[in-house]
């Protein structure tokens, strides 16, 4: 993207619009991983459950499934210790894919769990 498209996001508008790019653009795998996930650490109610799930699609709809991925792939790997591990904490490329992840999570915290 280059211009005044460049950088910029965009928020479906409307719920369906929302909910076809969740569909379109994770794998039904990815979308219960984030739920499960959501839901092990907000407690295992109905509750939980609405919220991890509009939590996702707030996600999706900010981020497309393979910088989701990129994004993931980076915070595995910040695991690894030692100089190895030097390289995944402190790119350039791993903090901007972990930047969008942690702004389109901080999002759903805000429409979803508040």
């Amino acid at each position: 993207m280059s211009g005044e498209q460049a950088g910029a996001t965009r928020f479906p508008a409307e719920p369906d619009e929302r909910a076809s790019v969740v569909r379109s653009d994770y794998p039904t795998t990815a979308i219960a991983d984030y739920v499960f996930a959501c839901m092990a650490t907000n407690g295992e109610t109905r509750t939980a459950l609405e919220q991890c799930s509009c939590s996702f699609d707030v996600v999706a709809s900010i981020i497309p499934h393979e910088r989701y991925v990129e994004a993931s792939t980076w915070l595995s790997m910040q695991q690894v210790t030692g100089e190895k591990g030097a390289l995944f904490k402190e790119s350039a490329e791993s903090k901007a894919a972990i930047g969008d992840l942690r702004r389109a999570q901080a999002e759903a915290e805000i429409r979803c769990f508040e």
